[in-house]
């Protein structure tokens, strides 16, 4: 059979808001430096090509950020019309190029994720393959832990309750936050879960970047005890050097990264040795283009991958790494999609259906508050 080349047609590019229940603080709220989040934005692409095949994807922004990347991808997302939308990879060096006057990195390229994300997204469904079976997978599930239950505007009998709550869903690790003002009530909150759900039970930290390097040693040596997976982002996300020494110091694994927003910035932490685990997020690195060159990097340095926020995405792409990885749970985006993620035995299994496997609700199209369709070329 002859293959005959497909052209983009249009991309409808949205943007909206989803509410959270409750305002959720970690511990950036706590030191002043941010206000609590009650919101999440996103940017929506939905591609449709001249042979009537489509793709959706998303990226987000929290507290700030959002309309700018709604209009970088106005500026920009012309450029991909009338392409052939299985040359990903030559799309996004186009749309690259198309705003490259404001860099290659943050709201820059988290514009393009969008459309990255619906362009791989398009072409697993043309190919009537979930996502993580176009691109090679190597399980069919992977370890998920939660975190949406453990943050610090909830009180600690709050959070063992969701604790509780989110094993008996299947969901096979606990993260909590920590990195407030009251260090001995932080390592409270870590005493009070690790009994709560037992040694065996997989457990993190996370304490958002608001540690000096003096307190995470001293904290970090504390929690040894508690036989933690790791503790997430106990530095500034930018100090390399200081996450290394922490991860030669401590016996606990360090993860970090998730903050970072191109391929280059992982590059240098990974050459620095700054992290044991590895949480890049597809979104924020410009899509899954940019992933799985980060993906590569990693694999080559021996780390392992623990994906951050969007388990939608998120969930193909650990599928695909050689090693075991874990994926973060969160219900927060549950209003957005029609289908639920399946979490069974410890472990989140990969949908089965073509591409991402998820349709946005009715819901998620009422809170849109801008769209545009792109039909020109640039």
């Amino acid at each position: 059979m002859t293959y005959t080349p497909d052209r983009i047609r249009s991309i409808t590019l949205s943007t909206l808001r989803l509410p959270l229940a409750r305002p959720i603080s970690d511990a950036k709220v706590l030191t002043g430096r941010q206000k609590p989040m009650t919101e999440v934005a996103f940017l929506i692409a939905e591609i449709q090509t001249e042979q009537g095949f489509e793709g959706h994807g998303f990226s987000y922004s929290k507290r700030a950020g959002g309309p700018a990347q709604y209009e970088h991808a106005k500026e920009v997302a012309g450029a991909a019309i009338g392409e052939d939308p299985n040359d990903i990879e030559k799309l996004y060096t186009k749309l690259l190029w198309a705003g490259a006057s404001v860099g290659r990195s943050g709201v820059a390229t988290q514009a393009l994720a969008a459309i990255d994300i619906a362009l791989y997204d398009l072409k697993a469904r043309r190919a009537d393959l979930p996502l993580a079976k176009l691109l090679g997978s190597h399980r069919d599930s992977v370890r998920t832990y939660n975190t949406s239950g453990g943050f610090l505007s909830s009180s600690i009998d709050e959070v063992v309750e969701n604790a509780s709550r989110s094993i008996a869903d299947g969901i096979g690790g606990i993260k909590i936050k920590v990195g407030l003002p009251d260090r001995v009530e932080d390592l409270e909150r870590v005493r009070r879960v690790r009994e709560h759900i037992g040694p065996d039970v997989p457990m993190m930290v996370d304490a958002n970047q608001q540690w000096d390097r003096a307190t995470a040693i001293r904290l970090g040596r504390k929690l040894e005890e508690y036989n933690l997976v790791w503790i997430e982002e106990p530095l500034d996300a930018y100090d390399f050097e200081g996450h290394a020494e922490l991860a030669r110091a401590l016996d606990t694994p360090i993860a970090t990264g998730e903050m970072l927003a191109s391929v280059s910035d992982h590059k240098q932490l990974i050459a620095a040795r700054g992290c044991d685990t590895l949480q890049p997020d597809a979104p924020r690195v410009g899509g899954i283009t940019n992933f799985l060159r980060i993906l590569a990097l990693a694999d080559e340095a021996g780390l392992d991958i623990a994906p951050h926020f969007a388990m939608e995405i998120h969930v193909h792409l650990a599928a695909c790494y050689p090693r075991e990885t874990w994926v973060e749970h969160f219900d927060w985006l549950d209003p957005l999609f029609e289908e639920r993620l399946e979490t069974r035995d410890g472990r989140m299994l990969v949908p089965n259906r073509p591409g991402l496997g998820i349709t946005f609700t009715e819901q998620a199209r009422a809170w849109v508050t801008e769209t545009i369709t792109v039909t020109d070329p640039a």
